[in-house]
């Protein structure tokens, strides 16, 4: 009987687990989209939500306006609100003061 070597390099890289069906599908959709954000072009790894890209750039939802290609996005669909390369969007944040 043959035993295997302890520099067996299969013995040192621990086997890759199995992706789910869903990080299958996730990791073939992820691109690159370029967006015009408040005049300025911006890479984005996709595919990302309003709400996403909110949560990128550390705005919270509830103090911000965003509109996209010249329409407002209600609040109520930041996150069924998917971006395409190409929009042009323009998020308004409110700050409080007196």
């Amino acid at each position: 009987m043959v035993l295997p070597s302890a520099l067996d390099p299969r013995l040192l890289t621990p086997p890759s687990l199995p992706l789910s069906p869903a990080a299958l599908i996730f990791s073939l959709m992820q691109t690159v989209i370029t967006v015009l954000l408040n005049g300025e072009t911006r890479a984005l790894d996709g595919p990302v939500s309003v709400s996403g890209l909110l949560l990128t750039l550390g705005l919270e939802g509830r103090k911000v306006a965003v509109e996209r290609n010249e329409a407002i996005v209600p609040r109520s669909r930041y996150t069924e609100t998917w971006l395409t390369s190409g929009d042009s969007l323009e998020i308004v944040h409110f700050i409080g003061g007196g």
